[in-house]
């Protein structure tokens, strides 16, 4: 399932986390890269633990913690920290697929990575190039989102970011451990939890909306890791 999460940042918070960016100390973003992605990642990218990705982390997870929609679309039980990353000059990230377990550098916790997550710093009309592909059964989409929007992805899916070409390309990137370990399950989860929203508004009160309610949390109680 590829969706994307609207407005996790505010106009206000996208330009207070590039001020921040621009003035950061940046890294080759090969540090964070497995021994596939080293060959085809070109970028940059700020260091784990740095206090500007700290700081800027806990603003990206205190939008995601407002937003009903990335909460009904991840389930999520574990959120990494944030990262930051730069595309400029050329620089991109060839066709790849994400470590499946990632490692806490400050506390050596370790996640699985069951959905992967960019969200979007720079405005698409300010740098050419740079769109996040992402391949499925379906074929592949294409993603250049405006600031402060983000996309969540399976991590099992083969994924580039083509050449930046002109301007710069800054955004933050993670991962989620769902309660709900298999995208298909997620999804259908999903789209009952969205049906159920629907029929509340359209119909408020309706006897249907305790039952398929009640379908939706046993299907998460069945399905759910903890």
């Amino acid at each position: 399932m590829l969706i994307t999460i609207p407005d996790v940042l505010t106009a206000v918070q996208v330009q207070q986390a590039r001020a921040k960016l621009n003035a950061a100390d940046w890294v080759d973003g090969k540090v964070t890269a497995g021994y596939q992605a080293q060959k085809v990642k070109e970028n940059h990218q700020l260091p784990e633990g740095h206090p500007v990705a700290v700081e800027l982390g806990e603003m990206v997870l205190g939008g995601l913690a407002r937003s009903p929609l990335f909460m009904s679309a991840a389930l999520p039980l574990r959120v990494f920290p944030p990262m930051f990353n730069r595309y400029t000059g050329g620089g991109h990230f060839g066709t790849h697929v994400d470590t499946a377990i990632r490692q806490l550098v400050s506390t050596g916790q370790r996640i699985r990575t069951d959905i992967s997550a960019t969200l979007f710093l720079t405005n698409p009309e300010d740098y050419d190039g740079g769109e996040l592909i992402v391949e499925d059964v379906y074929g592949m989409h294409s993603v250049k989102l405006a600031a402060g929007h983000m996309v969540l992805y399976p991590a099992t899916s083969l994924h580039r970011v083509e050449p930046v070409t002109r301007g710069a390309r800054v955004s933050s990137f993670f991962w989620i451990q769902s309660m709900i370990r298999s995208d298909s399950d997620r999804s259908m989860l999903f789209d009952l939890d969205t049906a159920i929203q629907r029929l509340a508004k359209d119909v408020p009160g309706h006897a249907s909306g305790v039952q398929l309610t009640g379908v939706y949390h046993n299907l998460l109680r069945r399905w759910a890791e903890m």
